[in-house]
């Protein structure tokens, strides 16, 4: 089986990342990349954008937000944007996404990582619950807030 890697975004991968495709009605749910290169663009110091690789494919863009200083606590270690190509949906790439960002989390000394989504049918709420994440609120535009603690052994694998 072929091995999924991440690699940070750069002048070599972004245009693949650009155009990842969605399934019908995940737009609603999902950024574009465009979008979250240009946020990833204006927070430098603290946004962490990555691709996920497959065989020299990329077939997911992930983006974080690392930020002890953060003024709101939902923002210190978190879930930005994620988005997988909808050929690649559903085979683990999602999961080794999430997994690569609570690692880094984790390295960096933070003991849990947030995320927000958008309840429905075809958003990420039940694929960020099958993660360990437990639902902790919502924002006041009424999104879901999920909060998972990275284990005791400073790990964030799941």
């Amino acid at each position: 089986m072929s091995e999924l890697y991440i690699e940070e975004l750069s002048a070599d991968n972004i245009v693949a990342a650009n155009t990842l495709t969605l399934k019908p009605g995940q737009e609603a749910f999902v950024a574009p990349v465009s979008h979250s290169i240009s946020e990833a663009y204006v927070n430098q110091t603290t946004s962490w954008p990555r691709v996920v690789v497959l065989d020299g494919r990329v077939v997911g863009f992930i983006m974080a937000n690392f930020d002890e200083d953060a003024p709101d606590e939902l923002f210190r270690a978190t879930i930005m944007r994620m988005n997988v190509d909808a050929d690649f949906q559903r085979r683990g790439v999602g999961s080794f996404a999430v997994t690569a960002i609570l690692d880094e989390a984790a390295r960096r000394g933070f003991d849990k990582v947030t995320t927000i989504w958008e309840e429905g049918d075809l958003g990420p709420g039940d694929f960020f619950r099958s993660l360990g994440f437990v639902v902790t609120g919502e924002t006041q535009y009424g999104e879901t807030v999920g909060e998972r603690v990275l284990n005791d052994h400073g790990t964030g694998s799941l």
